[in-house]
């Protein structure tokens, strides 16, 4: 069976983690929680910068919050973030293991 679940990737050529800090703390709830909706959260270096990779229950989950939730929330407290918007991958999950 086919998971309802929905991954986004976002990569910042040059990101750093210091620069990853800002964004994540101002859209998560309080250290080591997730948005409502998000079930997974994972970021680090990748080469040529900073990758970090998200899951959510589903494709409505992630609109709300990118819609919702991020465009407020970064504009109240995301200073010294990415100085470019990431690119952006979507990935329609067909598993997700624990």
């Amino acid at each position: 069976m086919e998971s309802p679940a929905y991954a986004i990737v976002h990569f910042s050529p040059g990101g750093t983690r210091e620069q990853s800090e800002a964004p994540i703390a101002a859209v998560h709830p309080g250290e080591g929680l997730l948005p409502a909706g998000q079930i997974f959260h994972a970021a680090g270096s990748s080469p040529g910068g900073w990758t970090i990779m998200a899951v959510h229950e589903s494709q409505a989950s992630w609109v709300s919050f990118r819609d919702g939730t991020l465009p407020p929330r970064l504009r109240e407290g995301a200073r010294g973030g990415f100085a470019t918007m990431p690119e952006e991958t979507v990935v329609d999950v067909y598993k997700l293991m624990p």
